[in-house]
C-alpha cells in the first residue's frame, strides 16, 4: 500500500483515496448506528480526514450520505455477482428459477437486517432533506435490478411450460416487490402494537414468496 503522504500520488489520486476511504467509513457508522446518529465529526475521526477536507469534498452530510449508500448497494452487488448466470442457476426450470429469485429478498432479510433498516432510513432521510430527484441518480443507478433476471426466467418458464402466461408481468413483479420490502421494513422496524408478534417473520415471507410463486405456476 502506497503512503499517502508519498510524492507517487498525484493530488487527484490523493483526493480520490481519501474520498474512497471517507465514503467507506460513514458506510460503516451508517450501518452501526444509523443515519440520524452519526456526525460529520465521527466520520472525520473513523477516516482520519478533517472535517473542513470532508466538507470541501461533499458538501453537506447529504452529499457524503447519497455516496456511503451508493457504496453498500455496490457492495452488495458484488456479493450477488455471477450467481444468476451460473451453469446451475440457469440449468433450472422457469419457475424454480423464480422461486429462487423471489427469496432473495428473504436473504436480505436474513442475513443484511442492518442494510435493510438502513434502507428504511435512508428514505426518510431523503424526503425530510428534500433532496433533489435529480442528485440520487448515481444512487439509483447502483441500486440491483432484479427484473431483467426475473423477465429471464420468466420467459424460459413460458418456453419450458412451468410458468403460465399473465397480463402484466411487470405489474406482478413490482406488486411483489414492494409488498415484500414493505413487509421486511414493517418487520425490522419492530413490534408496535400489544397484538404484533413477529417472531414468525421470515415463515410470512416465505408464505408471501409462495403465494407469488403458486400464482405464476402453470
Amino acid at each position: 500500500m502506497v503512503n499517502e503522504n508519498s510524492s507517487d500520488l498525484s493530488p487527484k489520486k490523493l483526493k480520490d483515496r481519501r474520498i474512497e476511504r471517507a465514503v467507506s467509513a460513514c458506510a460503516e457508522l451508517f450501518l452501526a448506528n444509523g443515519i440520524e446518529n452519526v456526525k460529520m465529526t465521527d466520520i472525520a475521526d473513523l477516516s482520519g480526514i478533517g472535517v473542513a477536507t470532508l466538507y470541501r469534498y461533499f458538501g453537506t452530510k447529504i452529499g457524503i450520505a447519497i455516496d456511503a449508500m451508493t457504496f453498500l448497494w455496490n457492495d452488495l452487488r458484488n456479493l450477488f455477482s455471477g450467481v444468476f448466470d451460473s451453469e446451475t442457476f440457469m440449468s433450472q426450470t422457469g419457475i424454480k428459477q423464480l422461486h429462487d429469485l423471489m427469496k432473495m429478498f428473504l436473504v436480505l432479510f436474513s442475513a443484511h437486517k442492518d442494510f435493510m433498516r438502513l434502507l428504511g432510513e435512508f428514505d426518510r432521510f431523503v424526503i425530510h432533506e428534500n433532496v433533489p430527484s435529480g442528485q440520487l441518480k448515481g444512487y439509483e443507478d447502483s441500486i440491483i435490478d432484479f427484473y431483467p433476471i426475473v423477465e429471464r426466467a420468466y420467459e424460459k418458464g413460458i418456453s419450458d411450460g412451468t410458468v403460465r402466461k399473465t397480463d402484466d408481468f411487470r405489474l406482478f413483479y413490482m406488486t411483489y416487490a414492494h409488498a415484500l420490502t414493505a413487509l421486511c421494513k414493517k418487520f425490522i422496524d419492530g413490534e408496535v402494537l400489544p397484538s404484533d408478534d413477529f417472531s414468525s417473520a421470515e415463515k410470512e415471507l416465505e408464505l408471501l414468496i409462495d403465494c407469488a410463486v403458486g400464482y405464476l405456476r402453470a
